[in-house]
């Protein structure tokens, strides 16, 4: 749905069939270039229309002066933090180049607010000459008059180190400013450091050069070049500092939207992460506005809130079971839009955790009857499938996580509408349980069991699918190896790769002590398409918890990933054994 600002006397007659006959506008015949395009109705010259490829799809009325601006593609709106000397300004270059946000840095700002001589600019220029800090609420003032300005309203922003107080992030949240991403470069100390004290400046053209990786071109340059005074080790040891202390202080305001990025790799390497980021918010933006559900708090992760607290409390209340589902549905529903198909939902919440003694089959089959309703709602015929007896005569069996669930899938209430037996059916797992109306498959935890192998089953019902999206929620496919040779050696290298085949859409795993399962020490968790997301569990100062992010992986993270992050090693320093850190059995 395209917003307009129409007045009643005009509607009629802009949304008539003959002069609009393409959708939403329904009759135009047109084609769009990769740059601009114009398009006036033959018979009345009633409108431009103008097509920008990195911003805006505007219409402009002349026969009366009225104008019509309708967005397909929401601007972006992105905040980034870095340490000095983390390459943030490099990065901040190739963002504005790649998606026009423009680009805001308080430093500029009040530069040019002194330079101008504006009512801001010359009491911020009071406390400069008096050698004191800016106040919070001047240069909240300044940032927010230059949001407001039209191009940053059209074409998005980057706000480039700001806030950087918890009191400033919380002045923007007042004003409903309102990131829809937090990105983070995250550079080891001790190659900031080198990158600091590396760095000269040529007085002449006031270019930057670095001692190791960007040397002056000729000797004449290298000559003249000058190290500023703030990069001596003493002081940007001093400036890291308190930069930490500034992130920290404002991470709790943007944790839920934060994307913390190894900056240790060449700019075009780190950009290509941030690319993905950008043009992932970008696309969920665009889904949502078409969707008629944009709106200025929407946040890069369908307006997640965090990691809800109090998870070791069985059983869990109703919002955080219900919580999860609609966290699953979301990344899921990505994943597929994205013509994902072979994908596995790893739900570890202790009501979902068979290893431990809360585990509850009926949340399970909650959480599925969650996943099938919503995507029948869309209109897709789903079929649920729970792995049948396995094995023949007095071997016959199944897992004891399993036992009972298609009578429980059956006789659960499945809504008013009778989706059931209609949009929604009930099957085993193996190929003659797909049918031609079938659109998409959810599995509930197929797994193997002693003695028994539930891969070539597996294998025959994705073969039939096709490029049918299945849907494994949480699965258990490791070997379980049996007397009687079935899941020995032979074939397991096959068993494997078909298994990891199916990849990730959603991932959530609570961290614990080895061998225990309090206290609950952090959480992983991985939503499609964004990055593995590690939080430590922290108690704040009012005895409240809360989950704070320590880093992200690009990959699922090993456990000495994870141990290195909790003892806060830079991510480069040679591996060591295992740390002290452990978590349940099977989690990596």
């Amino acid at each position: 749905m395209l917003p307009t600002s129409l007045s009643p006397v005009h509607s009629s007659s802009l949304y008539s069939p003959s002069l609009f006959p393409f959708s939403p506008f329904p009759s135009f015949s047109s084609s769009f270039s990769s740059s601009s395009v114009s398009l006036e109705p033959s018979s009345h010259r009633l409108c431009s229309l103008r097509l920008y490829s990195n911003a805006h799809f505007r219409i402009t009325y002349k026969s009366n002066g009225l104008k019509l601006n309708c967005s397909l593609k929401e601007p972006l709106k992105v905040m980034i933090s870095g340490a000095p000397a983390s390459g943030k300004g490099t990065q901040c270059e190739l963002i504005v180049r790649k998606f026009g946000l423009v680009h805001i840095s308080t430093g500029d700002l009040l530069r040019a607010e002194v330079s101008s001589g504006t009512e801001i600019g010359n009491k911020a220029k009071e406390f400069m000459n008096a050698g004191r800090l800016v106040p919070d609420e001047v240069v909240t003032a300044m940032v927010t008059a230059r949001l407001s300005r039209e191009d940053a309203k059209e074409n998005g922003w980057l706000l480039d180190g700001y806030p950087r107080s918890f009191n400033q992030a919380q002045s923007l949240q007042s004003l409903k400013i309102i990131p829809d991403v937090y990105i983070v470069l995250d550079v080891p100390d001790e190659i900031l450091i080198d990158r600091c004290i590396g760095r000269r400046l040529d007085p002449v053209t006031g270019k930057i050069y670095h001692l190791k990786s960007f040397p002056p071109e000729t000797e004449e340059i290298k000559a003249r070049l000058i190290t500023r005074p703030d990069d001596t080790e003493e002081k940007v040891k001093s400036r890291l500092e308190i930069y930490k202390q500034n992130a920290d202080a404002i991470s709790t305001t943007y944790s839920h939207i934060m994307k913390k990025i190894d900056g240790n790799h060449p700019k075009e390497v780190v950009f290509e992460v941030i690319d993905s980021i950008l043009s992932q918010v970008q696309k969920d933006k665009e889904m949502k506005m078409k969707l008629g559900k944009s709106n200025q708090s929407t946040s890069v992760q369908d307006n997640w809130r965090g990691i809800p607290t109090k998870l070791n409390n069985i059983p869990h209340s109703r919002d955080i079971r219900k919580y999860f589902y609609e966290d699953v549905l979301q990344a899921t529903q990505r994943a597929i839009n994205d013509g994902r198909t072979r994908l596995k939902v790893e739900i570890n919440i202790p009501e979902l955790n068979p290893e431990m003694d809360v585990y509850r089959i009926g949340t399970l089959m909650e959480l599925v009857r969650y996943l099938a309703l919503s995507f029948a709602d869309d209109g897709k015929h789903v079929k649920v499938c729970v792995q049948g007896s396995m094995g023949e005569g007095a071997l016959a069996g199944m897992p004891l996580q399993l036992a009972g669930t298609r009578k429980i899938l059956e006789f659960m209430d499945w809504g008013e509408y009778e989706a059931m037996g209609t949009f929604i059916n009930i099957g085993s797992i193996g190929g003659k349980e797909v049918d031609e109306q079938d659109d998409l498959f959810i599995l509930v935890a197929p797994q193997n069991a002693v003695g028994n192998c539930i891969i070539d089953d597996l294998r025959a019902m994705t073969d039939a699918a096709g490029d049918r999206p299945v849907i494994l929620i949480n699965p258990r496919l490791k070997d379980l190896p049996a007397s009687s040779g079935i899941m020995q050696t032979m074939g397991r290298d096959k068993r494997l790769e078909y298994a990891s085949s199916f990849e990730n859409c959603y991932l959530f795993r609570l961290l614990y002590y080895a061998g225990t399962q309090y206290p609950i020490m952090g959480a992983l968790r991985m939503s499609y398409p964004y990055r593995y997301e590690l939080y430590k569990r922290v108690d704040d100062p009012s005895g409240k918890e809360k989950y704070v992010i320590l880093s992200t992986f690009p990959a699922k993270p090993s456990t000495d990933e994870v141990n290195d992050a909790f003892e806060g090693k830079p991510r480069n320093e040679s591996k060591k054994a295992l740390g002290f850190w452990g978590f349940l059995s099977g989690i990596f």
